[in-house]
């Protein structure tokens, strides 16, 4: 969401940052690094060898790019599933032997050796984690959510889909989360599966001497971003085995353009995705994965039963959503409050990001061991459908230190994995079960903890600390109201949604998502009124957690709304030089001394007498499509034009969109004297048909055409023909408010605010 220009998350993060003019545009937080970014170019480059290219493919060529899209796709859901099933086997597994191990100390009446085993098993999970991020992937930071959603914004940023990266975020997501860190692994799962499908979309690695030519249509950003789109769907459904939620959380959250052929797409990637699940989910059952099985994927398929509810029940549903808006707008702040303070920590160097991450596992370690202590033992119910007390890592009834025949009800909550956690306060029957101030001590501590460790360097998650802390909000409230027709397990829910949607800020999705979770369509009123109520409340005070991230950390993130003095400016107002143009056939000298002295990535191409009559604006060429022509060396002796023979060396794979490596750099290409005094003829590779607007088009229109559109490059063209065909290029830097406020500092008062509420302990 935007803010206004007192919001505090205006500012971003790094001191570097804080004091350039408009550098957000350039460098960004990528992970836990700073990093330069770049935009990307979602216009097709309609030069005459593209064309060229195009006439001359079959129907078997055009075919197999139809079903490459298809099997992609396919692919896409088979691997992101299966990776969503290691995890969760993984860290059952993984947390289960600690919670198993360190149980049986403590009914042995070991409970200094049992803290020490937990403890130190948590430290070396965490440290791990921190790094293999720190040190192999710093990309691989925090949920990706923000870094993918920005992606497909249009801003690319280096290594963020990367084999590597891919590799980090799930190894240390396991480890991380088998640490006991209140962390998830939704949004790293929905940022491996932007890293799956952006693999899988490259052809290949040229590095690695593996290259596909099957998949050379690929390589460009336009179906690159619909891999990507498929790919953080399928994290979705794979994490909380909801298709329908998955499509819905890429098309209201992450995407910023849609179209209805990626629909279908993305929404076969998530039926492949709820396919394969259940098919493993099914041997899981018969016991043959360990300790897995209960938990994990199929923790939240608890509540089945039918929910009958009057209209007196509205009125706690509406208290529940209002409250539930109220902390979800205060989480936003905290956390944004944290990642500023642990940013100034950071940079002091990289042991510092450990020794923090360390510091983080061992206080979650006290207080998960500690607190239980605190709760009163209670009687274990006649009428218990488990066992009870229960030994090992799950239930309801956790023993503890409680004697034969009673339970800790905190520790069944606190001493245990997050997933299980959720299943005890979503689960059906227990209205009893639970004291209201254990319930409330466990919110207390969700709330903080998740806070605290979300900014460590590790790769770490947010939706599903959401859940737990508005899973123990709502029946918190439930069991002080109290309901004939609700019980507690629905409150909690309820809160789970009103807590998600205080913070995260969408509604569809996550009403779809729950419902998928909890398997009960009959709740579905009540979601929509809770999740509406707290959105609505919660933006009255700050930001969506995700824009809120991707605004401290840098990213140039366009959003669909326009600024109201973006339609008292125009489009010449902004623009600034020096500007850069070539000439059709430009001297190879003037095109490398132009390339070594900007960053630019594309460049008009103006024709000048004899070549044309007058001054005119032929096209536009990119610096990729330049570099490729220099290292192929097919110069001219004199100015004139690329005969057909000449155009006949090149391939159009040549001119593809490289992959997450380093791209060409003018400085690699060494170049004689004798060829920088000859010419390179830019037409045939010169985009024609660049998007072009009239000096005098509002500022406002020109966002939305290059934001729908997803162009890189807008030229601006004078209004009389008396004057140089160019006036400027517009780039994603001019329609950032740190720029255009930058120009015109008076313009600050009208800029686009949404009705905040400043509350003192919000200011």
């Amino acid at each position: 969401m935007p803010n206004s220009t007192t919001d505090s998350v205006g500012v971003p993060l790094l001191p570097s940052l804080r004091h350039a003019t408009n550098s957000s545009s350039q460098v960004a937080i990528v992970g836990s690094n700073l990093c330069p970014v770049e935009s990307l170019d979602y216009e097709i480059a309609e030069n005459d060898f593209f064309k060229q290219d195009w006439r001359a493919r079959s129907k078997t060529q055009i075919f197999q790019y139809v079903f490459m899209k298809w099997l992609l796709c396919f692919f896409i859901g088979i691997i992101v599933s299966l990776i969503g099933f290691t995890n969760n086997l993984a860290v059952e597994n993984l947390a289960g032997v600690k919670f198993v191990f360190t149980s049986n100390m403590m009914f042995a009446g070991r409970y200094s050796m049992g803290f020490f085993v937990f403890t130190v098993t948590n430290l070396i999970l965490t440290l791990f984690a921190s790094l293999i991020t720190a040190f192999v992937a710093p990309a691989a930071a925090g949920s990706g959510i923000p870094e993918v959603k920005a992606y497909l914004n249009g801003v690319d940023a280096p290594e963020i889909f990367s084999l590597r990266t891919l590799v980090v975020k799930i190894i240390g997501n396991i480890s991380a989360v088998s640490g006991s860190l209140l962390i998830g692994k939704a949004g790293p799962m929905v940022h491996t599966g932007a890293c799956v499908a952006s693999i899988l979309g490259q052809g290949g690695s040229k590095r690695y001497g593996l290259t596909w030519r099957w998949l050379r249509y690929f390589n460009n950003d336009r179906d690159r971003r619909d891999l990507v789109t498929c790919g953080s769907a399928a994290g979705i459904a794979a994490s909380f085995r909801a298709p329908v939620g998955g499509v819905l959380f890429a098309l209201e959250e992450m995407s910023s353009w849609w179209r209805s052929a990626l629909l279908w797409r993305i929404f076969f990637s998530t039926a492949v995705v709820a396919i394969v699940l259940r098919a493993l989910i099914d041997v899981c059952l018969s016991g043959k994965c360990g300790l897995f099985g209960k938990g994990g994927l199929i923790v939240f398929d608890v509540y089945s039963e039918n929910a009958s509810y009057h209209l007196g029940d509205v009125l706690p549903v509406l208290l529940l959503g209002f409250v539930g808006g109220i902390l979800g707008s205060i989480y936003n702040f905290l956390l944004e409050k944290v990642l500023r303070t642990y940013n100034y920590i950071y940079e002091k160097g990289v042991v510092w990001k450990i020794l923090l991450a360390c510091a983080i596992s061992i206080f979650t370690s006290c207080l998960l061991f500690g607190l239980p202590f605190l709760a009163s033992c209670q009687p274990c119910p006649a009428d218990a459908l488990e066992e009870c007390p229960t030994i090992g890592r799950s239930g309801n009834f956790k023993k503890y230190q409680c004697p034969p025949g009673h339970y800790n009800d905190l520790a069944s909550l606190i001493f245990n994995t997050n997933d299980d956690a959720i299943k005890n306060l979503f689960s059906k029957n227990t209205d009893f079960e639970f004291h209201y101030l254990s319930v409330l001590v466990f919110f207390i501590t969700c709330f903080f903890l998740s806070i605290l460790s979300y900014g460590i360097v590790a790769p770490a998650g947010l939706f599903v600390p959401v859940i737990v802390t508005g899973a123990s909000y709502g029946r918190f409230v439930g069991m002080l109201l109290g309901s004939k027709n609700l019980n507690d397990g629905l409150y909690a829910v309820l809160g789970a949604a009103s807590f998600l949607g205080g913070s995260m800020r969408m509604t569809v999705s996550l009403c779809v998502i729950l419902l998928e979770l909890t398997n009960n369509l009959l709740l579905l009123p009540m979601m929509m009124v809770v999740l509406l109520i707290s959105k609505t409340v919660a933006d009255a005070f700050n930001a969506n957690i995700y824009n809120l991230i991707m605004k401290i950390k840098g990213f140039p993130y366009l959003h669909s709304h326009v600024e109201p003095y973006m339609r008292q400016l125009t489009v010449g107002d902004v623009v600034t030089g020096p500007l850069q143009v070539f000439k059709g056939i430009e001297k190879i000298e003037t095109i490398v001394h132009v390339l070594k002295t900007t960053n630019h990535n594309g460049f008009p191409v103006v024709d000048e007498p004899p070549l044309a009559p007058a001054s005119v604006l032929y096209g536009l060429i990119l610096r990729d499509h330049i570099l490729t022509l220099l290292k192929k060396r097919v110069f001219l002796s004199s100015p004139v034009a690329f005969d057909s023979n000449t155009l006949a060396q090149f391939k159009a794979d040549e001119f593809a969109k490289k992959g997450s490596g380093r791209g060409d750099r003018i400085e690699d290409v060494e170049l004689s004297e004798e060829e920088l005094n000859m010419y390179l003829d830019l037409h045939p590779f010169s985009n024609a048909s660049p998007y072009t607007v009239l000096e005098t088009m509002s500022l406002a229109k020109a966002l939305v055409l290059f934001r729908e559109v997803g162009l890189r490059h807008i030229l601006v063209i004078p209004k009389f023909s008396n004057r140089p065909p160019l006036v400027g290029i517009l780039t994603r830097h001019d329609f950032m408010p740190e720029h255009i406020l930058g120009l015109r500092p008076s313009l600050s008062r009208s800029r686009w605010k949404r009705l905040r509420i400043r509350l003192p302990f919000l200011s």
